[in-house]
C-alpha cells in the first residue's frame, strides 16, 4: 500500500506546477490581449471633438465678427465632411483671424487636390501673409503637377519683389512664361487680351501688352478693364499725359464709376497731387459707400496728408459696417496710438481679443 507521507509532497508539487502554468497563461493572454487593444486605437480613426456650432453658426460669427468667431472657425475648418464649396466659404473668413492654428489650416488646405479649396487658400495667405512671407507658402505650388495650381501660385507671386519672393524667383519665372504663352494660345477675347497684357507689363513686356489692348479693345471697345489697363501702360512708359488724357476720356464717358473715380484718386496720389485725390476718392465713397475698400484707401490718404481724425472716421465707418474687418481695425489702433487716444485702442484690443485672442497684434499690447 503507497505511503500517504510520500503523495503528499508530490501531490503539492504538482498543484504548485498547474497554477504556474495557469499564471503564465493568462499573463500571456493579458500581454495579447493589451497588445491588441493598444494596436486598435492606435489605428482607430480620431473621434471628432463635438462642434459647438454648426457651419451656419460659425460663418455668421466670422463673417460679423462677433466673439469667439476664431474658436468655431478653426473648429469647422478641422471638420473632414465639408462640401469644397463650404470650406471656401470659410477660408474666406479666416484671413481676418490669424493665428498659428489659422496658418497650419492653411498649410493643409494649400495641398488640397480641391481648386476651389486651393484657390480660396491662396487668397487667404495673400491677404493675411506678410510679402515677405508669402513665397515659403505659395511658393511650393509652382512645382505642382496641375497646371491650373502653377498658374493660381503665380498669379499671387506675380506682385512681389525680387527679394520677397527669393529661392522662388527661378521658378517663378518659369511659370509665368507658361502662363504667358497658355493665354496666348487662347481665342483672343477681351478678357483674355487684358490678363495678357497685365502678365505682360508685370513681366517688363510693354510692346506686347500694348499690342494685347489694341487687340482688346477691338472687342470691347467700352470694356472699363480695357481703358484703366491702357492708363496704367501708360504711365508705365512714362507717358504721364496720355496716361491723364486716357482717364479723363474715360470719366466723361462714366462720370458716376466709383471704380474710375478710384483710379483717378490713385493716379494723381502717384502722381503726388495729393490733395486733388482726396475730392476722387471721397467722390469714390460717395457713389459706392458700401464698398469698404475704397473707404480704407480714402483713410489712408487722409492720414497721409495729416487729416487724421476723418481719416479715424472713416475707418470706424468700416467697422460698423463690418465689425470683423481686421486691416480696418488694425489700422484705427495705430492711428488712435498715433493721437494718444489709449482707452479707445484699449477697447478695440479688447474687442479683438474676443474675437481671436490668439491674434498677433494682441502680442504688441498698447
Amino acid at each position: 500500500m503507497p505511503n500517504a507521507s510520500a503523495q503528499g509532497p508530490s501531490s503539492a508539487l504538482k498543484h504548485r506546477r498547474h497554477w504556474r502554468i495557469a499564471l503564465a497563461v493568462a499573463l500571456l493572454l493579458a500581454v495579447v490581449i493589451a497588445g491588441w487593444l493598444v494596436h486598435r486605437a492606435w489605428n482607430a480613426t480620431p473621434t471628432a471633438a463635438p462642434l459647438s456650432h454648426t457651419y451656419a453658426q460659425a460663418l455668421e460669427l466670422a463673417h460679423n465678427g462677433k466673439p469667439g468667431a476664431a474658436r468655431v472657425l478653426y473648429q469647422q475648418l478641422g471638420r473632414v465632411d465639408l462640401s469644397d464649396i463650404r470650406r471656401a466659404g470659410l477660408l474666406t473668413e479666416l484671413a481676418n483671424y490669424p493665428s498659428p492654428q489659422a496658418l497650419k489650416l492653411l498649410k493643409a488646405d494649400l495641398r488640397q487636390p480641391s481648386a476651389l479649396i486651393q484657390q480660396a487658400a491662396i487668397d487667404a495667405v495673400s491677404a493675411m501673409v506678410p510679402a515677405p512671407q508669402r513665397s515659403v507658402l505659395i511658393g511650393p505650388l509652382l512645382d505642382d503637377p496641375d497646371q491650373t495650381t502653377r498658374f493660381n501660385a503665380a498669379k499671387a507671386l506675380l506682385g512681389l519683389t525680387p527679394d520677397d519672393v527669393g529661392l522662388y524667383f527661378g521658378p517663378l519665372q518659369t511659370v509665368a512664361q507658361e502662363y504667358e504663352s497658355a493665354l496666348a494660345a487662347q481665342p483672343a477675347d477681351g478678357q483674355s487680351q487684358v490678363q495678357l497684357a497685365r502678365l505682360y507689363m508685370t513681366t517688363g513686356s510693354a510692346q506686347k501688352a500694348a499690342a494685347a489692348l489694341t487687340l482688346a479693345a477691338s472687342f470691347e471697345p467700352d470694356n472699363l478693364e480695357v481703358g484703366l489697363a491702357q492708363v496704367d501702360l501708360l504711365d508705365l512708359q512714362g507717358q504721364a499725359d496720355r496716361s491723364r488724357q486716357q482717364l479723363a476720356q474715360l470719366l466723361d464717358k462714366h462720370p458716376q464709376s466709383s471704380r474710375l473715380q478710384h483710379a483717378l484718386g490713385q493716379w494723381l496720389l502717384g502722381h503726388g497731387q495729393h490733395e486733388y485725390a482726396l475730392l476722387a476718392l471721397a467722390k469714390a465713397v460717395e457713389l459706392e459707400p458700401e464698398n469698404t475698400e475704397l473707404r480704407y484707401d480714402l483713410a489712408v490718404a487722409l492720414h497721409d496728408l495729416e487729416q487724421l481724425e476723418p481719416a479715424q472716421r472713416q475707418l470706424e465707418d468700416i467697422l460698423q459696417r463690418q465689425p470683423a474687418n481686421r486691416r480696418a481695425r488694425v489700422l484705427l489702433i495705430h492711428y488712435w496710438k498715433e493721437s494718444g487716444q489709449l482707452q479707445k485702442v484699449q477697447v478695440l484690443l479688447a474687442e479683438l481679443e474676443q474675437q481671436n485672442p490668439d491674434d498677433p497684434v494682441l502680442q504688441q499690447g498698447l
